[in-house]
């Protein structure tokens, strides 16, 4: 049976004969990520990645099939965004113009990729609709990461794909929600101005190292890791977040947007 890459990181630590803790002192990690890599719960970034091969003297084994590594069809900035997304225990997002990644459906996921520019061929777009949906396993564990999603109200009104496809992505945020999984909140259009009109926002806390936040606007993206900007930046969406929609007001908005394009799209039939 093939070793995962857990079991190559145990194997080349062994070898060494290092304990976790010695390895992680090596490699300036914690040991805590270095058991969670071990047991399959994590994986390095790249940066990290070569950091073990480094000190462990493995040449580039860890760092070339390191897993979630980049696939071709995630932009440059994002890619890191998108490992520590998939490493976070406590995630808070902001949707402005789109329903966020990791809640889309394939239809939603691939409505919002045929509207790229440059329009990509056939293959780099099932690529990237697969990679988007993958995103969704974050939330295949029940309760880590813990989810927060403010959406802007625009994004519930905008028909991306069509009132079918609209519907049934309505219909699976509400489904997550209700099931607890997620916590969703709609930020009204009339709460204007608010904080967090000038782009996309994720902040991510984790077990082993300190908060980051992430912010995205056209074709760039930035991860911010200094304390005094992830704290401005938490300011700003708690104070967006203090004029949206309780829970339940904003599942009965999203409920009801659902049943209108529903209604709609019997009405184009």
């Amino acid at each position: 049976m093939a070793k995962t890459y857990g079991e190559w990181l145990k194997e080349a630590r062994e070898a060494k004969g290092w304990t976790q803790t010695r390895l992680a002192e090596e490699a300036v990690m914690s040991r805590s990520m270095i058991a969670n890599i071990e047991t399959g719960q994590r994986y390095p970034s790249e940066r990290d990645a070569q950091s073990l091969d480094r000190v462990l003297g493995t040449g580039s084994v860890l760092t070339t099939f390191r897993p979630g590594q980049a696939t071709g069809v995630v932009p440059d900035w994002f890619e890191q965004a998108r490992e520590l997304e998939q490493q976070a225990t406590h995630i808070r997002e902001f949707g402005l113009t789109y329903v966020p990644g990791f809640l889309q459906t394939e239809a939603y996921a691939s409505a919002v990729i045929d509207a790229w520019y440059p329009r990509e061929g056939e293959t780099e777009r099932h690529k990237a609709v697969v990679t988007r949906l993958e995103r969704s396993k974050l939330l295949a564990d029940p309760v880590t990461p813990a989810v927060w999603v403010l959406m802007d109200e625009a994004v519930i009104m905008r028909p991306v794909g069509g009132p079918a496809v609209m519907a049934e992505q309505l219909d699976h945020i509400v489904t997550l929600a209700e099931s607890g999984r997620v916590r969703v909140n709609v930020l009204p259009i009339s709460a204007v101005p608010h904080p967090l009109l000038d782009g996309i926002v994720t902040l991510m806390w984790f077990e082993d190292q300190p908060p980051i936040a992430y912010a995205e606007g056209l074709r760039m993206g930035k991860i911010h890791d200094s304390l005094a900007m992830v704290e401005e930046i938490q300011g700003a969406y708690d104070l967006a977040l203090s004029e949206a929609l309780p829970l339940e007001p904003s599942l009965a908005r999203i409920r009801a947007q659902a049943k209108e394009y529903r209604e709609h799209g019997k009405e184009a039939h």
